[in-house]
């Protein structure tokens, strides 16, 4: 169980921190390829309505990766493994 949160939190670090990684590097013109990115999912802004009469309800869900999340994962996971032994 404590070797699956540390890779959560692993995971979770390489997700922020390529997100953070895309934001800065979207301006610079040799490296706005780490910051290509896709959406997939239901769209938030407009979602999926189910109507019951008496309960109404909304589904939306996206999520969104770019090239510089797509690195820092591997780089977590990497690291993971490297520190896992260890514990």
């Amino acid at each position: 169980m404590k070797k699956n949160l540390i890779l959560l939190f692993y995971i979770l670090a390489g997700i922020i921190i390529g997100a953070l990684i895309a934001s800065f590097a979207r301006d610079v013109s040799f490296l706005s390829w780490l910051a290509y990115g896709e959406t997939v999912g239901i769209p938030t802004a407009s979602p999926m309505y189910l109507d019951l009469s008496v309960v109404k309800v909304a589904f939306g869900l996206e999520m969104g990766i770019n090239v510089a999340q797509i690195f820092t994962i591997a780089l977590s996971i990497f690291c993971y493994k490297a520190t896992v032994h260890k514990l």
